[in-house]
């Protein structure tokens, strides 16, 4: 019959939808919430518009609230990115991270994860030496810094701290590409015991340090939003030292430093 047809049709579709919505175009809306934001984050420096200097990727309805994939590539090489600030207008705390970068880090190609909490202005604002320069994407996602953690409170405890090195192909001695990851609950103070059902205290990696050598790669000063067990993709100029160093302290002072060897990464 032509309906049993017509719903057959729209379900074999539905996949097809979905993967195209995620590449619809969703550039920032910059409602009255950024006019808030602005001063406090940026004060009265101006902000050029960055999309001739940088591009950032983030999905237009993401798949996982708590781990929204945000991927800033740099597009003009003869600028360089020192600094970027990652803002989520409508999160309770909007500055996700502030991160410092190194000079083997350029040209900048960076990826984190993030928590979304309501559709909101997802944005990046980059500094360089001839100023601020801001572009982003408009996100549609809900409940990202409340959603329940993945694993027991007491095993996220246990294995607290524990890192792992990936790498990307990349010759030694030339510019490579790397996944560093970070257990730890990264605890933004809105999720539940799901047990007790009382708010489980915000508990958080505050700062993050990635250097190769005694030469900073990236420095992170982060937030609630953050996304559970954090993990930073990145491409970087190898200096041939044989380790990279990946030091991270949390909201409760606890501080977790190891070298990750760079040839036994996989």
């Amino acid at each position: 019959m032509l309906w049993r047809t017509a719903i057959l049709a729209a379900v074999m579709a539905a996949p097809a939808v979905l993967a195209l919505a995620d590449e619809l175009p969703n550039p920032l809306v910059n409602g009255p919430t950024w006019d808030a934001l602005r001063y406090d984050i940026a004060g009265d420096d101006p902000i050029a518009d960055g999309a001739g200097l940088f591009e950032v990727d983030a999905p237009y309805r993401a798949h996982d609230a708590a781990t929204v994939p945000v991927r800033i590539t740099q597009l003009d090489p003869s600028r360089t990115i020192t600094k970027a600030t990652v803002i989520i207008d409508e999160n309770p705390a909007p500055v996700a991270g502030e991160f410092t970068f190194g000079t083997a880090m350029a040209p900048l190609d960076f990826e984190l994860r993030v928590r979304v909490n309501q559709y909101s202005d997802l944005r990046v604002i980059a500094e360089t030496p001839q100023g601020l320069a801001m572009t982003g994407r408009f996100v549609k996602a809900s409940g990202g810094c409340a959603a329940p953690a993945s694993r027991d409170p007491e095993l996220a405890l246990a294995s607290m701290g524990q890192m792992k090195l990936k790498t990307f192909g990349g010759d030694p001695g030339g510019r490579r590409e790397a996944q560093v990851m970070i257990r730890h609950p990264n605890y933004s103070g809105l999720q539940r015991d799901q047990v007790t059902h009382l708010f489980i205290p915000a508990h958080f990696i505050s700062e993050l340090e990635v250097r190769q050598g005694g030469d900073l790669l990236f420095r992170m000063e982060g937030g609630i939003s953050i996304s559970e067990n954090p993990a930073f993709r990145f491409s970087y100029a190898d200096d041939g030292s044989p380790t990279l160093t990946v030091t991270a302290t949390d909201t409760e002072g606890n501080t977790f430093r190891q070298e990750l060897p760079k040839d036994s990464a996989s």
